[in-house]
């Protein structure tokens, strides 16, 4: 079973799909928060660097990324507020989507990226996020990063938009 953190309130900063661009939003998007978990296709120490500098961040590797580097994990499990936390990139279901991951993972809380779609699903007391993507603008999608807080085996998530290009 995953360690898990103490604390009342835990505030969570999820980005994904970064592809080696670090937006500088990105620092007031996430002040704050305990941790940062990266959904992959992060392109670079670089960016894990500087999330760092927030906040101790964990990633894992996407599609884009080399799978055997040291700092990106292919998955990684925590448990926050009494509840599990998966992330994942998604890639390796396919095209993901939130029922893809409910079927495949058995954590409260599904994190994932790859398609660079922002969303928050609820289903069953369980809830899937994909953060978007925080890198260059691709597919008319609107960059952005997510906040999730924890507390009393509640979620709450929210997706933040990030300004530019």
């Amino acid at each position: 079973m995953p360690k898990e953190i103490d604390s009342p309130i835990h505030l969570i900063g999820l980005i994904s799909d970064t592809h080696g661009l670090l937006r500088p939003e990105v620092f007031a998007a996430l002040d704050g928060v305990h941790v940062i978990f990266h959904a992959g296709d992060v392109g670079g120490d670089d960016i894990l660097d500087a999330l760092g500098e927030i906040a101790p961040t964990f990633a894992v590797f996407g599609n884009t990324d080399p799978p055997d580097d040291h700092r990106l994990a292919g998955a990684i499990e925590r448990q926050f507020g009494g509840l599990r936390i998966h992330v994942s990139h998604g890639h390796e279901l396919g095209v993901p989507t939130p029922e893809k991951l409910l079927a495949a993972y058995s954590a409260e809380v599904l994190i994932y990226g790859h398609t660079h779609k922002q969303l928050v699903v609820r289903a069953g007391g369980r809830t899937v996020i994909n953060p978007g993507a925080a890198g260059q603008r691709r597919f008319k999608l609107s960059p952005s990063v997510a906040k999730l807080a924890i507390r009393d085996r509640s979620v709450d998530a929210q997706v933040i938009p990030l300004g530019g290009e």
